[in-house]
């Protein structure tokens, strides 16, 4: 990607915020920050699948658990009395897409086949639109107004998967072809930058693409942060128009979140299918992000995503040769309570999410990172079969049980937070 290729696809807004002047860059803290924690929502197709409702002859209806969840968030959010200051959900928020083909790749001469061994392309496409995104709507609704929260759009949210008809599927090797995902009119019509959700607010201060990309400052105590959310596979107008953000926020810490990033292995992830960027040369696989965008703004600390199913860790160290702390966790293909309810097989989610709390005022900076089942009422850590029910199912088999725990309960050390952004204390200003 080069910046003159990225403007032309990005337009004045990029521009503009690539444009304007940097903020005074002062430290991002005044003073103590107290301990707080960031909510990861990790993919809750599932969850609002039309096929797992009781209307549909499930055996329960898998939606409530993801209301569940987002109601626990909101009571212990802090204005709600509890340490939860910012949620993020990183992307696939329903299962089914709702179109054959987008018509922006349609109009870019793309061509395309339907892709017949996907039940999520193949399904009835009045379900996404009637159920599915309502049913998610009403989820993000228990939790609007009671702290800043940020949605990216993974594949499943996109209009259309369809499939490069030059490269079609191939029985005979069960090659399963080239699949393109596109279109964000559905997840537009749910989380726009116009919509109630974020119009208006004050947390919310840069979106593009109608919101498919967006920028939210959330304060912990006398502390701000960034939070960017990009959009799956985010294109090179994405990409510039997150660099503007970051110039014009210059010096906070900040959070990225994205649908596709990291692997169970903790490497980023390139075997995605669909894989846009091998059909579309605007779009951007996982490495490509990182080297374009991530690795080359020092004020990123650290990656959140899911898309695949399980736990992924790993540090990489950026140009400023400072460490990036990249986390995953998925955890839609969980189906204890579907076993329970005589559903095996199934798979739903049984209410398990991410809970980082971050101590940033001690002399060694951390991130306490945890698992927690809203269903359950209970942290990885303190249900005893939780490795029996889950291990085998993330393909971690060959772990212990307490390693496998690990994965799901650990402590990041933020070794170099201070001196990169500042210790308690110590108030900066860049120029």
């Amino acid at each position: 990607m080069t910046i003159r290729r990225a403007l032309a696809t990005c337009g004045l807004a990029c521009l503009s915020l690539l444009s304007a002047p940097p903020a005074a860059a002062e430290s991002y803290r005044t003073g103590a920050c107290g301990d707080f924690t960031v909510a990861v929502i990790p993919d809750t197709q599932n969850y609002v699948d039309y096929r797992h409702q009781k209307w549909s002859g499930f055996p329960f209806d898998a939606v409530e658990q993801y209301y569940a969840q987002m109601r626990w968030i909101a009571d212990n959010a802090r204005s709600a009395g509890g340490d939860i200051v910012f949620a993020t959900h990183v992307g696939d928020v329903w299962q089914h897409y709702s179109a054959w083909m987008d018509p922006e790749h349609a109009a870019r001469g793309f061509k395309w086949i339907p892709n017949g061994g996907s039940e999520v392309a193949m399904s009835p496409k009045v379900h996404t639109r009637a159920f599915e995104i309502p049913v998610a709507v009403q989820g993000f609704e228990l939790i609007a107004g009671k702290l800043p929260f940020s949605v990216v759009p993974g594949n499943h949210d996109m209009d259309a998967l369809w499939t490069d008809p030059t490269h079609p599927p191939q029985p005979e090797t069960g090659a399963a072809g080239i699949r393109h995902v596109g279109g964000l009119t559905g997840f537009q019509s749910a989380f726009s930058d116009t919509s109630p959700f974020f119009a208006g607010q004050p947390w919310y201060v840069a979106s593009h693409d109608k919101g498919a990309d967006s920028a939210q400052i959330f304060t912990a105590g006398k502390c701000r942060f960034l939070h960017i959310g990009l959009q799956y596979h985010a294109p090179d107008a994405s990409l510039a128009w997150a660099a503007g953000v970051i110039a014009r926020y210059a010096g906070l810490p900040t959070i990225v979140s994205t649908h596709d990033y990291l692997g169970r292995d903790g490497k980023r992830h390139l075997k995605s299918n669909p894989r846009n960027s091998i059909l579309d040369p605007r779009d951007n696989d996982p490495e490509m992000i990182w080297d374009e965008f991530i690795s080359r703004h020092d004020q990123i600390f650290m990656v959140l995503s899911g898309h695949v199913g399980g736990q992924g860790f790993s540090v990489a160290t950026n140009r400023a040769g400072n460490p990036v702390y990249q986390v995953m966790a998925d955890y839609q293909g969980r189906g204890q309570t579907a076993r329970e309810a005589g559903a095996d097989g199934q798979q739903v989610g049984d209410g398990w999410m991410r809970l980082m709390q971050f101590d940033l005022d001690a002399d060694r900076p951390s991130v306490r990172v945890r698992t927690y089942s809203t269903h359950y009422g209970k942290f990885a850590s303190d249900l005893p079969t939780y490795a029996e029910w889950y291990k085998a199912h993330d393909n971690q088999s060959a772990l212990t049980d307490a390693d496998y725990l690990k994965r799901d309960s650990f402590t990041i050390e933020l070794t170099d937070f201070h001196r990169r952004f500042g210790a308690p204390g110590e108030v900066r200003r860049r120029r």
